[in-house]
């Protein structure tokens, strides 16, 4: 344990010490966030790109670490925003200090190594929760509240960016897909009895950067996802069609509709046909609240002890243990089926609704 953990415990008048191991893109939304939490200390933040991490300290008007070992002794907690091929060492190093970790998703680049994370968090007890961020967007959950009352016979997923230079070191199934992947699992609530997928690279890239997946069920809902790095509009979309419904969500404009299939005659006096209903769109109306906001709250919460992780280290293997098999299938060409997938262990994906 670190050294952290011997003094005074957080509690409601004690704020959670918190640090930010990686001030990059997604690093430095986490330290803006973490310096407005209420009962909680940004204690300082650590990057091996020492002029960032300089500047970003003194933005925040908090400490820098050119080494992030140095941080772990300060503090009850980080996020970790580095690249994924750090993941494992720099996760297994706060964990085996007994500091709580946020890690941003993919939890590790391969399957071992997030196993090896999972396996940590539990041997030191600390919390391991995974940057699965759509999980906190507004938009999300009002459709997976909408969701509970209708009969969904298949969901459509589409993430589309144009390309960009941001984790350029992972598939477009590690960066973009696995948020969908983990959001269709927990919409659809049984295991995943088939899969296909295939995909794409663009000239100037050694990564596949367009792929689309089509999942089939146990409860014989069927799922389709696309992601694109090379597409010239950014889409981020969940639709869901229902026995009695088709409902959109629009994650990039907090947006939720549900269309209704229903027929109505106004007439008038004498009989005629004024105007025709053939259908109604429902508009549901969702919070404001940033999910990134809400994510860390959220760990914070799980640190003082309050809550469990929505995505714990356990839903984060989960979600990539199938990224791994869509990925794998579309650089091969490979069809899953049945004992296949029983074979890998990802009859278990789904998490229960």
């Amino acid at each position: 344990m670190n050294g952290a953990n011997t003094e005074v415990p957080a509690t409601p008048s004690h704020p959670i010490r918190v640090g930010v191991i990686g001030v990059g893109n997604m690093g430095q939304h986490h330290t803006r966030v973490l310096s407005r939490l209420k009962n909680v200390e940004l204690v300082g933040v650590s990057d091996v790109n020492i002029e960032l991490g300089l500047d970003t300290a003194s933005k925040y008007r908090v400490r820098f670490f050119e080494d992030y070992h140095s941080l772990l002794d300060l503090v009850d907690a980080v996020c970790v925003a580095v690249p994924t091929r750090l993941h494992h060492s720099v996760g297994m190093s706060c964990l085996r200090a007994g500091v709580h970790v946020l890690i941003e998703k993919p939890i590790a680049a391969n399957i071992v190594e997030a196993e090896s994370l999972v396996n940590a968090a539990a041997e030191s007890n600390c919390i391991l929760q995974v940057g699965h961020i759509e999980r906190f967007n507004p938009a999300f959950k009002e459709l997976h509240n909408v969701l509970r009352t209708e009969e969904v016979l298949a969901l459509e997923a589409r993430r589309m960016s144009p390309y960009s230079d941001r984790a350029n070191d992972v598939s477009v199934v590690l960066d973009l897909m696995i948020h969908d992947i983990d959001l269709l699992l927990e919409l659809a609530g049984a295991p995943v009895a088939k899969l296909s997928a295939s995909g794409s690279r663009s000239a100037n890239s050694g990564y596949l950067d367009y792929v689309t997946a089509t999942l089939g069920f146990a409860n014989g809902v069927v799922a389709t996802l696309t992601a694109s790095k090379v597409t010239h509009r950014k889409i981020r979309s969940i639709a869901a069609h229902c026995r009695n419904s088709l409902t959109e969500a629009d994650f990039l404009n907090n947006e939720i509709l549900i269309h209704r299939q229903t027929t109505a005659n106004t007439m008038t006096s004498y009989g005629q046909v004024l105007y025709r209903q053939d259908g109604l769109i429902e508009k549901v109306y969702t919070s404001n609240t940033e999910p990134l906001h809400a994510e860390l709250e959220h760990f914070v919460n799980c640190v003082r002890g309050g809550e469990k992780p929505s995505v714990g280290g356990e839903q984060a293997l989960k979600a990539l243990r199938l990224a791994s098999l869509i990925e794998q299938m579309a650089l091969d060409g490979t069809a899953w089926h049945g004992e296949d997938l029983a074979a890998t262990g990802i009859e278990s994906t789904a998490i229960a609704v």
